[in-house]
């Protein structure tokens, strides 16, 4: 079975990120391949995992992780196939705390896929051009569909200090399944790179 991560990537207390992850993770269920058993879908919330400050003294790339944390996310990150990053604009680019989860593993990440939901003034489209930068570097296929959730017609916002209603328009839910499909087709598609092949004698 392919199993998804669904990544929230804000901390920021009172952010929006939380219910639209929730929503990712109902349409998600609702999508023919977990009706069939051939997919599963998880919630990864960057607020449980406490991430400080990327704090490993020797490169990502050479996977020796010495931090109790880095361990516990190694682990999370490694036992997915796939990923959706769910991410917020911030001055047009991603969260930092998104960046530095990436940046904390490697190999963890390598010969996956990902899509993305984006939520802002702009839908977060400068996000996810950037995270699609950043996902590149660091061996994930990144499909072409994406979803772009505006604040001003995707929430109902009476007070900007205040999170709002999720309220996402009716073809939304529809595009996102679009997503998820070419994510599962990607993730299966990259399981033989991931599974270590035997070498001839």
């Amino acid at each position: 079975m392919t199993r998804i991560g669904i990544i929230i990537g804000s901390t920021r207390p009172g952010r929006r990120g939380a219910a639209v992850a929730d929503w990712v993770a109902a349409a998600a269920a609702r999508h023919p391949a977990a009706a069939a058993g051939e997919a599963e879908f998880a919630l990864v919330d960057l607020a449980d995992h406490d991430l400080p400050l990327l704090d490993e003294a020797a490169p990502a790339a050479f996977g020796s992780y010495a931090n109790p944390h880095t361990l516990r996310w190694a682990e999370t990150i490694g036992s997915f196939d796939g990923f959706v990053f769910v991410t917020p604009e911030y001055n047009h680019s991603l969260p930092a705390a998104l960046k530095n989860a990436i940046d904390y593993l490697d190999a963890e990440w390598a010969n996956k896929a990902a899509g993305f939901v984006g939520y802002g003034t702009a839908g977060g489209a400068r996000a996810v051009e950037h995270l699609r930068q950043i996902v590149g570097e660091m061996r994930i296929a990144d499909v072409r569909t994406q979803v772009q959730l505006s604040v001003y017609t995707d929430f109902e916002i009476t007070d900007p200090l205040e999170t709002g209603r999720f309220a996402p328009g009716e073809h939304q839910e529809p595009l996102l399944h679009a997503m998820l499909t070419e994510v599962i087709a990607w993730s299966a598609a990259l399981a033989p790179l991931r599974t270590p092949q035997p070498t001839a004698a």
